[in-house]
């Protein structure tokens, strides 16, 4: 078969792109981007804008955090059907029409008056954060040849680095001298101009066929996301009784132990479970669960050690954050030409080992440190765990055909916006747990020095998975087989 009569729809296949005009490599990856950079922003910014918006709606602070729970069990009851939805409708007009639901349900939030209407555009934006990410990442994939796929994942997820430091130092500004609901307004011109690019510039690859809606699956996964998103949300927290949060898990465990069972030999299940058979898939979203649980907590703990232990503004703590932003997108240039050199077994291997230790290294972290330190260690961790990233996102789908594309992206999204979840909660119930044995509820800086070292070692679980790799792991992905 010649180049020429290649069917589009099965570019990823034959290792050709469905291009033709000319139009540089990054530009795809780049716009697609702009969606993770709309979700990531949002998230990080959020958080340091809670206080004024509950003097605005007046309401107590830790109400306010209904904010982001509606925001998250939303995600978690629509990313199932993200995949079922992009191929039925095509995954450029379903990824355009997300980034619009989250513009409007954004300026939904910067116009409400009160705590209900907050939440119920909230719960927009996480059915919108639903879809984008995953079907964002569908486009890239069928668009994007496997020679090219680690150069394209570094270039998408740059946003998605970019905003978690950025956030804070930006909602820290916004905050202080201007209005709160400019945290949401911000996200209107990003949206318009991330819709007209993808307008011009992204291919839309149909997907032939499409099964029939597991409605089933959808209700037992959106129940089991649910409680379980929730549940962690409050764990370690007073917002629930201990025994509601107990029932919330049963319920969730129960709905995903039923699905389990729906799912096994059902070719039209909404959450293809049989991906998990393929290894390099398996590493990548199981064993690379445990590591972004670490990271996932990381923002929330500095952010408690830095603002409320040493007493840093939140603008101060920000600016220190976003050098560690800096080193993940020196990383993001550097992450090809290393995998290439060393290979993805060797390089999520020993560099799992060493982002664990980076961890670790913060426990040395305290108030009298000079800045300029603090600020070279937070570096240096963002450079290996953008290193961790960039080889765990490509190798992935190192081994998925294009038949299996977009339930391979919708799962691995729920993975990694589960395992972030998990991460969080987990930090937070061992402050909870550090404080009532103290004998106090004033948190200081000693009680989160534990917690690094506790995620230190929960992240090195996933070394379990990178072991039984084999040697040649994505190699095709990296260009290591052709050299």
């Amino acid at each position: 078969m010649n180049q020429n009569s290649v069917d589009p729809s099965l570019a990823f296949l034959a290792d050709e792109p469905p291009r033709g005009d000319g139009r540089p490599d990054w530009i795809v990856p780049a716009i697609v981007g702009s969606a993770l950079l709309l979700q990531s922003l949002e998230s990080t910014i959020i958080s340091n804008a809670l206080p004024s918006m509950a003097r605005a709606f007046h309401e107590e602070p830790l109400r306010l955090n209904m904010a982001i729970t509606m925001f998250l069990l939303a995600s978690a009851v629509f990313l199932p059907i993200s995949g079922w939805v992009a191929d039925k409708f095509g995954a450029k007009r379903i990824f355009i029409a997300s980034m619009l639901l989250f513009a409007v349900s954004s300026a939904g939030c910067g116009f409400a008056q009160n705590l209900p209407q907050l939440i119920l555009a909230r719960v927009l934006q996480g059915a919108a954060a639903a879809m984008m990410a995953p079907v964002g990442r569908l486009l890239l994939l069928r668009t994007t040849p496997k020679h090219q796929l680690v150069s394209a994942l570094s270039v998408y997820t740059m946003p998605a680095l970019v905003a978690p430091v950025l956030g804070p130092v930006l909602g820290g500004f916004i905050v202080t001298y201007l209005d709160w609901r400019w945290i949401f307004f911000i996200n209107l011109p990003v949206a318009i101009v991330g819709v007209g690019l993808v307008r011009a510039y992204v291919p839309d690859i149909a997907e032939s066929e499409v099964s029939p809606l597991d409605w089933t699956g959808v209700f037992l996964t959106g129940v089991g996301l649910a409680g379980l998103v929730f549940g962690l949300e409050n764990l370690g927290k007073a917002f629930l009784p201990g025994w509601q949060v107990l029932g919330l898990f049963v319920v969730s465990l129960g709905s995903l132990t039923i699905y389990w069972r729906h799912a096994r030999g059902n070719p039209h299940a909404i959450v293809d479970l049989s991906v998990f058979r393929i290894q390099s898939f398996n590493a990548g979203v199981v064993g690379g669960a445990f590591t972004r649980m670490a990271v996932g907590a990381t923002p929330f703990l500095l952010a408690m050690l830095l603002q409320v232990g040493f007493g840093m503004s939140a603008f101060t703590a920000g600016v220190m954050i976003f050098l560690s932003g800096a080193g993940a997108l020196i990383m993001k240039t550097a992450a090809p030409p290393i995998l290439r050199r060393f290979g993805f077994r060797r390089v999520v291997l020993i560099n799992g080992v060493v982002c664990a230790a980076s961890y670790l290294i913060y426990v040395l972290l305290n108030p009298g440190m000079p800045h300029w330190l603090i600020m070279a260690l937070l570096s240096v961790g963002g450079f290996l765990r953008s290193l961790q990233f960039t080889a765990l996102n490509s190798l992935t789908f190192a081994d998925i055909e294009h038949r299996q594309m977009s339930r391979a992206a919708t799962v691995a999204s729920m993975g990694q916006q589960l395992a972030q979840v998990i991460g969080v909660g987990f930090a937070a119930l061992l402050l909870h747990q550090i404080q009532q044995m103290r004998g106090d509820t004033q948190l200081v800086w000693q009680d989160v020095i534990p917690v690094f070292a506790a995620i230190a070692f929960a992240s090195l679980i996933s070394v379990a998975w990178y072991v039984r790799l084999p040697q040649n792991a994505g190699d095709a992905l990296s260009g290591r087989a052709a050299a």
